[in-house]
């Protein structure tokens, strides 16, 4: 079960990245520069579009890292431009994608602490279901509504991905 979560969290890491070349290109047809839409936020009080990327990347690799019992590289939060915000999606994906079925044997019974909870802990599975999940969602919704707010067109489908259809 693990597995399979966490590479859906990684295909949704791989749709932002396809969000960006249609980010690109309606800044490109617009004529303005896509770092205002790599900028942009949904309200003042609101971090912008490269944190919700730099957050929903984090969640995923801690996933990953924990619940196969590894500690999670560290990337530093200093993406600015297009390239950047894409090689830590690449990164991150590759880490993800190297850990294997096998190594979520035991995510369950894992203990998760996090540095912003000292003294506290989570069971893998607690962690998944009430850190993971919802986080990962959130920010990979937030990166998706700021872009469309913006005016890229991206429709449900450019959200979910690829489907594997299979005939009836």
């Amino acid at each position: 079960m693990y597995h399979q979560l966490i590479a859906q969290f990684t295909q949704s890491l791989k749709n932002i990245d396809a969000w960006l070349d249609k980010a690109e290109q309606h800044a490109a047809a617009k004529g303005f520069d896509v770092a205002i839409l790599l900028n942009s936020r949904l309200a003042p009080d609101m971090l912008p579009f490269i944190y919700q990327v730099q957050s929903a990347c984090d969640y995923v690799k801690g996933a990953a890292g924990w619940l196969s019992g590894q500690t999670p590289p560290r990337h530093e939060d200093t993406e600015t431009t297009l390239a950047e915000v894409r090689a830590r999606i690449a990164k991150t994906v590759a880490f993800v994608e190297s850990v294997s079925e096998a190594q979520y044997a035991d995510a369950d019974q894992r203990r998760v602490s996090l540095s912003w909870k000292p003294g506290k802990i989570l069971s893998g599975r607690d962690y998944l279901r009430q850190m993971s999940i919802p986080s990962i969602y959130f920010h990979v919704v937030t990166a998706y509504a700021i872009l469309r707010h913006n005016g890229v067109e991206l429709g449900k489908m450019d959200f979910l991905g690829p489907i594997d259809w299979q005939e009836a």
